[in-house]
């Protein structure tokens, strides 16, 4: 079933938390809210698992309006990055305790647990308990027994954040693989913009409590809509209009009407290329990281990156010659 969120508007003692939300999530669709502290994505989550009221707007889920519907009537699963297992539990009575409270018949509920400890790699474990557990352990069994109740939908406020950075990263495809292999249409909260291009089928970037772009990973990387979008997801290098003007005209014939302030011009570090001979450009900082050589440049007063592939055959100091390569850069609303 389709979630639809129209015009969801929410107040903390007049502090507009989220204003004017409109989103969908798709049957087996998995969602990224991303956004900085503060943003509203959290409080956006929590709403629709039931936890909040908002102000105005709708949410439905398929024909149901979920404002007529308790949060414990969903039918969600819900983990916190606290991972909240219950500490006198086992790993196998943690994962069965929402079935247990549905009454379901016990030998179902062992079938379903083994199961889901077989789809989180934890079949071995099933008798310790959460103390005897890793953080990554920890965090796979919430998530099964938040999977045991076959939820239509899962919701994941930022899971992934009290782990270290080996472990998040196994993480990242564990569990896009379960929710690719179960269907469960899934939404995750989450700062971090590599967990959320790595993850998502979809990304809602937000700021300050509004959507400032909604879009596949690859389309808010090479196609951000603003500023915020550019800065936010990625690394960019974003120029002033009348610096563009300036010192890179052709691209000014490619700027949507508006006032200077209006728009800004973005490009990616692998986008801009440095050509060795004496240009506009002075190198200011060489970081060789293996794969890549990340370049800084000091271009016409513009602290600019640059990646590109190998070692460059110029120093610090250098004087070199920077240009866009042929179809990149994007103007992004400010």
């Amino acid at each position: 079933m389709k979630l639809s969120i129209k015009n969801l508007y929410k107040t903390f003692n007049g502090f507009v938390a989220l204003d004017r939300i409109n989103m969908e999530v798709g049957e087996n669709e998995f969602v990224c809210l991303l956004g900085p502290s503060g943003c509203g994505k959290t409080t956006l989550l929590r709403i629709i698992a039931g936890l909040l009221d908002f102000d105005g707007g709708s949410m439905n889920l398929g024909d149901k309006d979920l404002v007529e519907i308790a949060a414990r009537d969903r039918g969600f699963g819900l983990v916190f990055q606290s991972y909240s297992l219950f500490p006198n539990m086992t790993v196998k009575e943690n994962v069965g305790y929402g079935l247990k409270v549905q009454k379901i018949d016990k030998k179902e509920i062992d079938e379903r647990v083994e199961t889901l400890l077989e789809l989180i790699k934890l079949p071995d474990l099933a008798g310790r308990y959460p103390h005897q557990l890793s953080g990554g352990q920890q965090q796979r069994v919430a998530i099964a027994r938040a999977l045991a109740v076959e939820p239509s939908l899962l919701l994941l406020d930022e899971p992934l954040s009290a782990l270290d950075a080996r472990v998040r990263a196994e993480m990242r495809f564990e569990i896009r693989e379960m929710q690719q292999r179960l269907g469960i249409p899934t939404i995750m909260v989450t700062h971090d913009q590599e967990e959320a291009l790595t993850m998502a089928d979809k990304i809602i970037c937000m700021k300050d409590g509004r959507i400032e772009q909604i879009g596949t990973p690859r389309e808010l990387y090479a196609e951000p809509a603003t500023r915020f979008v550019a800065d936010f997801v990625g690394v960019s290098n974003i120029f002033p209009a009348s610096w563009i003007r300036k010192n890179i005209p052709q691209m000014e014939e490619t700027r949507p009407e508006g006032r200077d302030d209006a728009f800004e011009f973005s490009v990616r570090p692998e986008q801009l290329i440095i050509d060795a001979k004496e240009g506009g450009a002075e190198v200011k900082d060489l970081q060789f990281l293996g794969n890549l050589s990340r370049v800084t440049l000091d271009w016409h007063g513009e602290d600019v990156v640059v990646e590109m592939q190998g070692y460059p055959d110029f120093t610090e100091g250098a004087s070199v010659e920077v240009s866009v390569a042929d179809g990149c850069g994007r103007w992004v609303k400010v």
